[in-house]
């Protein structure tokens, strides 16, 4: 069975350093995972089709190279789809919109093994699992399953009302502050209240913080890390793959264009 990398760097107090993926080929999974420079990959399932072939092929690519797995699941088919990525090989789920502790409580029951000491809802599927076991003694299945690192997006105005209760919740292991969501629940453009949301992201760090949950924050450039470093931060994801591509498009994409409508 192969070692929950994002755990075993939470249970170690030590940071870590992803980055988003959209694309379900794994071979950018695998590439990723070649430059040693990550620990885990996030699939943004919230935002990318997939199907459960692919979460397979997606958890194996990682596997294959020494690298974690996190995936960010819809809320509303959340329970379903974060059962399915585990028994595939993800090691930790990324919870989307979330507002109240019991929606938390919730979420944590279904990815919980189903045991009298946990009392969780995840019992022993058939699947893969991790290192293609499937005769994989039940309790260690349950002690695979309480490894899976559970992180839930602050991104909700609620969800700021109710957030020294989340980070108090057992099972909580990380939070991250989401400003475009948070932006719109307050029916706010996030460019136009950047110091509004500034504040509060540096209030959910602090709560976090205060309650032994790990703050894990989403930056566009690596000079963009120190401010969260000095807050208290360790756990950061670099970069998106889309956004990555279409900066590409649209800025050499139109410098391109410029040359191209030169040409007589």
């Amino acid at each position: 069975m192969k070692e929950n990398k994002l755990r075993q760097l939470l249970n170690e107090n030590k940071p870590s350093t992803s980055t988003r993926i959209w694309s379900t080929w794994p071979f950018f999974t695998e590439a990723l995972g070649a430059t040693g420079n990550f620990d885990y990959m996030e699939f943004v399932a919230e935002y990318a089709p997939f199907t459960q072939f692919d979460l397979e092929n997606l958890a194996r690519a990682a596997e294959l190279n020494n690298m974690g797995s996190m995936i960010k699941v819809d809320f509303q088919s959340r329970g379903f789809v974060a059962q399915k990525a585990v028994a595939s090989g993800f090691q930790a789920i990324m919870f989307a919109d979330h507002e109240t502790p019991e929606q938390v409580r919730e979420s944590i029951r279904m990815v919980k093994p189903h045991t009298p000491e946990d009392g969780g809802l995840f019992g022993t599927p058939q699947r893969r699992f991790i290192g293609a076991q499937p005769n994989m003694p039940q309790m260690a299945h349950a002690k695979r399953i309480r490894d899976v690192v559970l992180c839930f997006m602050i991104e909700k105005d609620e969800a700021m009302k109710n957030i020294e209760e989340i980070c108090s919740i057992e099972g909580v292991d990380m939070v991250q502050f989401g400003p475009s969501d948070y932006s719109m629940s307050r029916g706010w453009n996030s460019s136009e209240h950047v110091k509004e949301f500034k504040a509060e992201e540096r209030r959910m760090i602090e709560i976090a913080l205060k309650h032994g949950v790990e703050p894990r924050c989403e930056i566009k450039t690596v000079e963009a890390a120190q401010y969260y470093v000095d807050l208290g931060v360790r756990h950061f994801s670099l970069g998106d793959q889309f956004e990555k591509l279409n900066s590409f498009w649209t800025g050499d994409g139109a410098r391109i264009r410029s040359v191209a409508d030169a040409i007589k």
